[in-house]
């Protein structure tokens, strides 16, 4: 068994990070097989219960209103609206349902007790419930716990050295301190990051260690590729390549052996053989259906194609989780 460090130094992480590719994916492979089941794949889907009109002013995301992008703003999602979306996410194959809420941070109210309210209704068909939000209070978090939230996405996105490139509206800093809350109300942590924004290699490793040695590690690590979106300041960015992805998800296994590492945004424009790949080298979590919050990612049918070829199948909810994380009454 793969020892579970979270001591990791900067020159450990580097030295992984720069191992020959086929080498790294043979290492993230093993560590794989090690703490998880072969071809096992946690299947998600993603929702936005409110698009656009963000005040913050994040270079990568068309939904902030500093931008003129071809997102269309919408407020809150009615209740049955959600549901039905999550039913259909079930019936399709996902035990994760994700929701997410274009704000800079939590809003106290009507809209948060609307959220509290969807939350406790997916968590009733026995889904996985994460939600991303912003930043929260610990009153916040603790009443998303008390709905029946399994698990918080709060992406650190780049290095804390690059984070003020991309963002000038809140701290990386910010950011921690809302993982920390996250962490105290006993919900599940979902923080990775975004390749492609114009950061170095440095840049990712740095961030690599930085969740690595987190009190502990997240429960979930997105690797997310960035998808260009006409409008925002990084419209022209080149696409990230596949071997960037598969070194990026390789070395955060090797760092998180129990880690969901999921293999995230770009995934729509990577092929089979591409994300065959990225599955050896340890990725167990995808987003499916026809979008990722507002930006198009893999067809459904694409997807069960490519689990019947790999020999893939969907991980059940709430495998593996710590008790105090699963909501009451919850499968698993």
């Amino acid at each position: 068994m793969v020892e579970i460090r979270t001591d990791w130094t900067r020159d450990e992480v580097q030295r992984l990070y720069d191992t020959p590719l086929m080498e790294l994916i043979y290492q993230g492979a093993t560590v794989h097989r090690t703490h998880h089941e072969t071809g096992e794949v946690q299947v998600c889907t993603l929702l936005s219960i409110k698009t656009g009109a963000c005040p913050e002013d994040c270079a990568y995301c068309p939904q902030s209103a500093r931008y003129q992008t071809p997102v269309e703003s919408h407020g809150m999602l009615a209740t049955d609206e959600v549901l039905a979306a999550a039913r259909a996410a079930k019936e399709a194959g996902s035990t994760r349902f994700c929701m997410g809420a274009a704000w800079r941070c939590a809003r106290d109210g009507k809209d948060f007790d609307h959220v509290i309210d969807l939350v406790s209704g997916v968590a009733d068909m026995g889904l996985e419930v994460c939600c991303t939000l912003g930043m929260l209070t610990d009153d916040q978090a603790r009443r998303l716990k008390d709905a029946g939230l399994y698990a918080y996405n709060h992406n650190l996105d780049s290095s804390e050295a690059f984070y003020d490139r991309i963002i000038s509206t809140r701290t990386y800093q910010d950011r921690l301190d809302t993982l920390g809350r996250v962490r105290d109300a006993n919900i599940s942590v979902c923080c990775g990051g975004i390749l492609g924004m114009g950061e170095t290699h440095t840049d990712r490793v740095d961030l690599l260690h930085t969740l690595a040695t987190q009190p502990e590690h997240p429960e979930s690590v997105p690797i997310n590729a960035l998808i260009a979106v006409e409008g925002t300041p990084l419209a022209n960015q080149p696409r990230v390549p596949w071997y960037e992805m598969a070194r990026m998800i390789a070395t955060a296994r090797i760092l998180m052996p129990r880690a969901m590492v999921r293999l995230s945004a770009g995934r729509v424009d990577m092929s089979l053989e591409e994300q065959a790949l990225c599955f050896m080298a340890g990725a167990n979590s995808i987003f499916t259906g026809d979008k990722l919050l507002t930006t198009d990612n893999n067809d459904l049918d694409a997807d069960m194609e490519m689990f019947d070829i790999l020999g893939l199948k969907s991980r059940e909810a709430y495998k593996n989780a710590k008790p105090e994380q699963v909501p009451a009454g919850a499968a698993g």
